[in-house]
């Protein structure tokens, strides 16, 4: 008789780019997933052929993370079947390009309520259960935008990752000691639809320096599966979150500005 998963893995974000990217590797490693993401169609025809291909338990919560009380019915719906949440994965997360002061009042509402707001109610939400259970992991999805000092034509985009990465790291230092760990996952840009959708596509940044997204999730699932607290995939990614980081930093704004044409 195969043996059935007994570890779960809650992903928001699910049905396209890392979000889909890091469902079928948990799947692949035969852990059970609970995929949320707006569109319930595309959901369950995902869900379908991940529990078709892996033999694992799917479950489908067709929600808008962007509403308030979202991350509370994800909560309740977890823990009225009695599951546990072993691994958090707080992919969802959203970017539109262009001048601050020419922003719309709502896209800046859903990028604070997506990328910031959500993954820290959902990691209030689940964390305690994880301690409780004595083991867990959460991974946040931030960017290699993080470790920029500001991205000019992306300001709200670029401060909310970096709020992300902060974040973790004051989380990582809580945790210690503890059976329950953090990873922040800091991809550059990617070929997925999120350049598209949010005009980042013609900058210069995505036409000259887009990478994989297979290869970038491969490489943070591996390391996050071993405890690393920070992921930051390939070598032109390292020397560009380094040299955000590295005084003096409006240089690096410049560069930025540069980038984000």
């Amino acid at each position: 008789m195969t043996k059935q998963p007994t570890k779960t893995a809650l992903i928001t974000g699910a049905t396209g780019g890392i979000g889909y990217e890091f469902c079928k590797h948990f799947a692949k490693n035969q852990t059970n997933l609970v995929m949320i993401a707006r569109n319930q169609a595309k959901l369950k025809r995902i869900s379908d052929q991940l529990h078709a291909e892996f033999g694992i338990a799917t479950q489908i919560i067709a929600l808008d993370l962007t509403e308030i009380n979202a991350p509370q019915k994800i909560y309740q719906a977890i823990q009225h079947q009695g599951m546990h949440i072993d691994y958090l994965v707080n992919n969802a997360g959203v970017g539109f390009y262009g001048a601050f002061v020419d922003s719309e009042h709502n896209d800046l509402s859903l990028m604070i309520n997506l990328n910031m707001t959500a993954l820290i109610q959902l990691t209030r939400l689940f964390l305690p259960d994880m301690l409780q259970q004595g083991h867990g992991h959460i991974l946040n999805v931030a960017s290699l935008a993080a470790f920029q000092p500001g991205g000019p034509n992306a300001a709200v985009y670029y401060a909310s990752k970096n709020f992300v990465l902060a974040f973790n790291r004051a989380l990582v230092s809580e945790l210690k000691g503890s059976k329950v760990s953090c990873t922040v996952f800091c991809p550059g840009p990617l070929n997925t639809d999120f350049s598209e959708r949010g005009g980042f596509s013609a900058t210069r940044l995505y036409r000259y320096f887009s990478g994989d997204v297979q290869k970038q999730v491969a490489t943070a699932y591996r390391k996050a599966m071993k405890g690393k607290s920070t992921v930051v995939p390939g070598l032109v990614n390292k020397i560009l979150a380094f040299s955000g980081e590295f005084p003096p930093r409006n240089i690096a704004l410049s560069v930025n500005k540069f980038l984000l044409k």
